[in-house]
């Protein structure tokens, strides 16, 4: 099954089963939510949970999933592709981000610069 190209963000294959197993035993219109916190000493972070979409969220839908995109981190995420990683003893979302200038050396924030919207019509 192959998942449309999206206007803020990209749901992989991979992403999209993982999303359809948490989204399993949630309540009815619901969806992973994602948005950036600041933290960590990057200076941002990733956070995701489980929530109806907000006033100004943009929401992908998808067979049998929601990703919902907070409407505080859409010009963070333009452009994004969301994926998973499986190692041997964890699996985890990723995010290939053009917006990302920078991480910490330990995984757990990264700096990230706003898309310019006039940028993005030209292309």
């Amino acid at each position: 099954m192959s998942l449309p190209k999206l206007s803020v963000m990209t749901v992989s294959p991979a992403a999209a089963e993982r999303v359809r197993g948490l989204l399993a035993n949630a309540v009815a219109g619901a969806g992973l939510r994602v948005s950036i916190e600041k933290g960590g000493c990057a200076g941002m972070s990733y956070k995701m949970d489980i929530s109806e979409p907000r006033r100004g969220d943009e929401v992908i839908d998808f067979e049998g999933g929601r990703v919902i995109v907070d409407a505080k981190a859409v010009l963070y995420l333009l452009g994004t592709t969301m994926d998973v990683k499986n190692d041997r003893f964890s699996s985890s979302f990723v995010f290939e981000n053009p917006n990302q200038t920078s991480a910490c050396g330990c995984g757990e924030s990264v700096e990230l610069k706003p898309a310019d919207p006039a940028q993005l019509e030209s292309a």
